[in-house]
């Protein structure tokens, strides 16, 4: 069985924030010792490294979901909880990452290249750093947040100076065999080569790497054959060579025709990386000449390839190394002309990109699931609702003073939102009711409470909790109004 993968899927699962710690000091002779909660660690991180020691996919074929370790509980006496490590995964230079739409969201080139493929989450606020004049004890921390959770398809493109295109059983593992130390398979029936076999090759005092591209044939670009799935490692070729077997005897064969038909199915294939294959500089190499036969064909063609593709053209033999040096470094010369035309890399630079003045950090949305309701989308409310304790009030008081700081309530007002209405943050749905200016309510609340929500013309916090309203069920307004007068018979009783 084949080793060599250059597709794989990889389900990446950042680890999870620690939670915060709330704690009050306690110390003989010391009755108000006040919060002392430490904040929870930082999830682990999934980390993509590129190591020229590793060629393959295939540790991700093997295993592909990978799982940072999550962060540390906060712990009282102002202990904060260790951070987990990131999780490092080792992938070979060349490595293309796509979303699973088939969207490219990084290309890794380079020894040391790194690329966060999930974030792991942060740890959450201990009762300590959220002391304040207006909540000098609290009695809750923040969660930590969930670590990011994604599916992102890895492909190989490689890295090589050189690729070799051409029918199967054209020589092409032949030529990488006799210009460098690489070993491929040959024999004598199509397809024996069934994965990209790389070389390195010096000619003078240029050193290039020079690739065999198996299972072109009329049709690759569309799924026939092999040529589908190696197609894309010619993509960061700077050279093509057409390797033509001069000494075929299957009919409606000849090089002209050979080097045509793989030409249309090369034009037809888009690279993902950007660019036009046609652009590439190419040659041709007439194959096999230590065959007498092959040898008149080669002598025959040779002047009609140049004449209609405009290429060179050499006539070659793997076999007896006759014409390898000569190809080899017109090879040479062609690497170093690409490579001196290409644009000099820049520094890495750092990007600011300043929130506008006039950004408010969330939108407020017709729900499209909920009649009448109002979904909020923003990175921080989101965050918020996932760092809340709801069998906490004075937590929920917390997200409310949050909330109504960053102008959500007053947004939903202007909406025109109602009390009562369904309003959904992140995945959690509730029935709306305009809160008290924020921190006021929190001076005279004990700790883990909040008047706000003990308010006998309030639903009951625990209550509230218990009637959230269920978005797959709750549609129509006739249902959710039903669900408030239920709600205020509980309370009645």
């Amino acid at each position: 069985m084949s080793k060599f993968v250059d597709r794989v899927v990889l389900h990446a699962t950042a680890g999870a924030g620690g939670n915060g710690c709330a704690s009050v000091h306690r110390e003989k002779f010391k009755p108000l010792g006040g919060p002392d909660g430490g904040n929870g660690g930082r999830g682990g991180s999934i980390v993509l490294v590129v190591d020229p020691n590793i060629h393959t996919l295939l540790d991700f074929h093997h295993r592909p979901h990978a799982m940072a370790r999550n962060g540390k509980q906060g712990m009282g006496g102002y202990r904060a909880g260790a951070n987990a490590d990131d999780l490092e995964l080792l992938v070979p230079d060349g490595t293309v990452v796509f979303s699973t739409e088939g969207e490219i969201i990084a290309d890794l080139v380079g020894p040391g290249t790194r690329f966060a493929a999930a974030e792991g989450g942060r740890g959450g606020l201990g009762n300590a750093a959220l002391a304040s004049a207006a909540r000098k004890a609290p009695g809750f921390a923040l969660l930590g947040e969930p670590g990011e959770s994604r599916d992102l398809v890895l492909e190989l493109r490689s890295m090589a100076d050189v690729g070799l295109v051409g029918f199967p059983s054209a020589g092409k593992s032949s030529l990488v065999a006799a210009v460098s130390a690489a070993r491929p398979k040959i024999a004598d029936y199509p397809f024996t080569t069934l994965v990209p076999q790389l070389g390195v090759v010096s000619a003078g005092a240029e050193v290039f790497t020079i690739a065999d591209v198996p299972g072109l044939i009329p049709g690759a670009s569309e799924g026939r054959g092999l040529g589908l799935d190696f197609l894309r490692h010619i993509e960061r070729c700077s050279v093509l060579v057409h390797v033509v077997d001069c000494a075929t005897f299957e009919p409606g064969r000849d090089p002209v025709a050979d080097i045509q038909a793989l030409e249309d199915e090369l034009a037809r294939y888009t690279p993902a990386l950007g660019g036009e294959l046609a652009d590439r500089p190419r040659l041709v190499a007439l194959n096999k000449i230590d065959v007498p036969d092959a040898s008149d064909m080669a002598d025959i063609v040779a002047a009609e390839v140049a004449e209609r593709f405009g290429w060179p053209v050499f006539a070659i033999s793997s076999a007896t190394h006759a014409g390898l040096k000569e190809l080899l470094f017109a090879l040479a010369a062609q690497v170093h002309d690409y490579r001196a035309a290409q644009p000099v890399p820049e520094a890495t630079r750092i990007v600011l990109r300043p929130t506008a003045v006039d950004d408010s950090g969330f939108v407020i949305e017709p729900d499209t699931l909920i009649e009448g309701g109002y979904v909020v989308r923003g990175a921080r409310p989101e965050r918020w609702i996932r760092q809340t304790a709801f069998d906490n009030d004075e937590a929920v008081g917390y997200l409310a003073d949050r909330l109504a700081r960053l102008g959500v309530e007053d947004a939903l007002a202007r909406a025109g939102a109602m009390p009562g209405d369904a309003v959904t943050i992140g995945d959690v749905t509730f029935d709306w009711e305009p809160s008290t200016p924020a921190g006021v309510a929190a001076m005279m609340s004990g700790r883990g409470t909040d008047r706000r929500l003990e308010q006998s013309d309030r639903i009951p916090a625990h209550i509230r909790k218990a009637a959230r309203i269920d978005r797959r069920r709750h549609r129509t307004d006739e249902e959710l109004l039903a669900g408030v007068e239920l709600v205020r018979d509980i309370t009645e009783e």
